[in-house]
């Protein structure tokens, strides 16, 4: 790190009572949420802007971040969702010819705080063997018993519905790329399949994966009902990633519920928990979840390992799970269920990122059994 650089001193306090100090490199002020980690060893501007961090501080294990900036390109919302972001050593000088501007500026016009020097390999550890916990990220003050009561205070994500917090408010058309009006009557395209997108906090890189199919896709806020969905005229549905605890958007299990059958749906991360209530099962929360870019999946089809790009702390329950639903994937790690498919009513979902950005592209083929499955519906007499 820069010797020239001002350091301002900031503080993580973890609900166990742990202190972890360092200096902000971005911002100033106190924020609070669930403390979590990431392994991806680059694409932090996509973790940035993933609205499904929504509520959560997220310090990055690989140590040096900041050296490819910022660039127009790698937005995955149009902005930035997480409480605070904590890295081992900022890098103010981007190396990249892609950036047009550095981490710091990122951050700061965003009002996010930015906190470097912690000790990022004993916070990891900390967490690996106790969990996520609530923690307090701050400039404002070092009484950490003062912190500490404040922390304990904190909701944490358990109960909290976080989706309404980052969903779109009007439905849009995505297309060329970015967000734009939706004409007030949409015609529909003889050519094309027409995919309805209920946004809990849809990642950009699931619309581009899409639209490069040839889809129309309409994005709509996840209050839609289901008969607001299905008045569309949707070839497919796709349920989003998104933030917080499944089990608290009953609204959004309800239009699932009533949707499935009736076209074809592709459950994405909090989609596929979100699947997964709507067929009667429950959820639960991960001790400390999966963030990163190196998640081993099997599918139990292929036989294949797939390479994940993952960003979740809750999961579906199998065992919840009754009837006509075949477990797809798993994780190889600690056997949580990664998909499912319902049988008979045209629809999976996967736990992981399969439009990637950040990760691998192993799983993009899923994009593609959508799509089959649309056009044959369609073909269908």
């Amino acid at each position: 790190m820069s010797l020239m650089r001002q350091r301002t001193s900031a503080i993580l306090v973890l609900e166990d009572g742990s202190v972890f100090p360092g200096h902000a490199f971005a911002g100033r002020g106190e924020v609070m949420g669930e403390v979590v980690f990431n392994t991806g060893m680059t694409g932090y501007q996509e973790v940035l802007t993933d609205p499904s961090y929504k509520g959560q501080i997220v310090a990055m294990t690989y140590p040096l971040v900041g050296n490819t900036g910022i660039n127009a390109e790698d937005m995955e919302s149009a902005g930035v969702h997480l409480e605070g972001f904590i890295v081992r050593e900022y890098q103010d000088r981007p190396s990249n010819w892609r950036a047009d501007r550095s981490l710091k500026t990122f951050l700061e016009a965003s009002g996010k705080l930015g906190v470097e020097g912690i000790d990022t390999r004993a916070l990891t550890r900390r967490l690996r063997l106790d969990g996520s916990m609530r923690g307090v990220l701050t400039t404002e003050t070092s009484d950490t018993a003062l912190l500490l009561e404040q922390v304990k205070a904190h909701p944490g994500l358990v109960g909290r519905d976080l989706v309404k917090e980052v969903s779109c408010r009007e439905a849009y058309l995505w297309r060329d790329g970015r967000p734009q009006e939706l004409p007030p009557d949409l015609p529909p395209d003889p050519r094309r399949l027409r995919v309805v997108v209920v946004d809990c906090g849809v990642k950009y890189n699931i619309l581009r994966h899409l639209e490069a199919r040839d889809c129309q896709v309409v994005v709509v806020p996840a209050a839609a009902t289901a008969g607001e969905i299905l008045a569309r005229n949707p070839d497919g549905v796709l349920f989003s990633n998104g933030p917080g605890d499944p089990a608290a958007l009953p609204y959004i299990v309800d239009a699932a519920r009533l949707v499935l059958g009736r076209v074809p749906v592709f459950g994405i991360c909090l989609g596929h928990q979100i699947l997964g209530q709507a067929a009667g099962g429950r959820t639960a929360k991960l001790k400390f979840g999966h963030h990163g870019i190196n998640q081993p999946v099997k599918n139990h089809r292929t036989g294949r390992i797939e390479i994940t790009s993952q960003n979740h702390g809750f999961i579906v329950v199998p065992d919840s799970l009754a009837g006509d639903r075949e477990a797809t994937h798993d994780n190889l790690n600690d056997a949580t269920s990664e998909g499912l498919f319902y049988d008979g009513r045209q629809a999976f979902s996967v736990q992981y990122h399969p439009e990637a950005a950040p990760g691998p592209h192993d799983a993009a083929y899923l994009f593609d059994r959508f799509v089959e499955t649309m056009t044959a519906r369609r073909k269908a007499p």
